[in-house]
């Protein structure tokens, strides 16, 4: 375990392994499967905020979300495990994966809160969670997806200036392989209410609706 703020060659990353993690039972909050197949007309996305714990009880608890997961995005370690993603040398973000029915709950409501709830302007932190796994980010699933986020990321980036705030670090790009993480990470805070948390936004509202 190391804390890191910069990637690692992916050369030098460690190898991770063939076999797929599985977590076999259901949603503690939601009741229904963390695994497709997904319900006609619902869409994905994946947010990176910090700690996946806080994050994601934000989503879950979002009328139109039909269910969510943790794992580990955004780098090159196949199947890696939490103390692999910890220790600096995968590349991987914690991340969360929403499943939600666009008709009850959009994806541009899904960034709103993304944003609000977190800082993202801290790089490879958030608060006293230092290291990469804890960087903002959005993975997407669609065109559509890329250009809503870029556009309020953007315009929000402008607010948080006008605040005094840093540039907005969020990394977006298509996403790529999903790794759940282990089963006690799946909705942590439901298990243990009384577990830590350390989503925070900055107190800076996102101008979703005048994008």
């Amino acid at each position: 375990m190391r804390t890191t703020t910069s990637f690692v060659d992916p050369k030098v990353a460690l190898p991770g392994r063939d076999e797929t993690l599985v977590v076999d039972r259901p949603h503690l909050t939601l009741g229904v499967s963390l695994h497709p197949p997904f319900p006609d007309g619902t869409e994905i996305a994946y947010f990176g905020m910090g700690c996946f714990w806080g994050a994601e009880r934000l989503f879950y608890e979002l009328d139109g979300v039909i269910v969510t997961a943790v794992g580990y995005q955004g780098g090159v370690t196949p199947n890696p495990t939490y103390q692999e993603v910890c220790s600096g040398r995968t590349n991987h973000t914690e991340s969360v994966k929403v499943v939600f029915d666009p008709t009850r709950v959009t994806f541009e409501t899904l960034v709103r809160y993304f944003f609000e709830n977190h800082d993202p302007t801290q790089g490879m932190r958030q608060g006293a969670d230092v290291g990469t796994q804890y960087r903002s980010a959005i993975y997407t699933t669609s065109d559509d997806q890329v250009s809503m986020a870029l556009r309020i990321r953007d315009r929000y980036a402008q607010e948080l200036s006008e605040r005094g705030f840093g540039g907005v670090t969020t990394e977006i790009a298509p996403a790529g392989p999903f790794y759940y993480a282990e089963e006690y990470h799946q909705q942590y805070l439901t298990a243990n209410p009384n577990g830590y948390c350390g989503i925070g936004g900055t107190g800076v509202s996102c101008p979703v609706g005048l994008i």
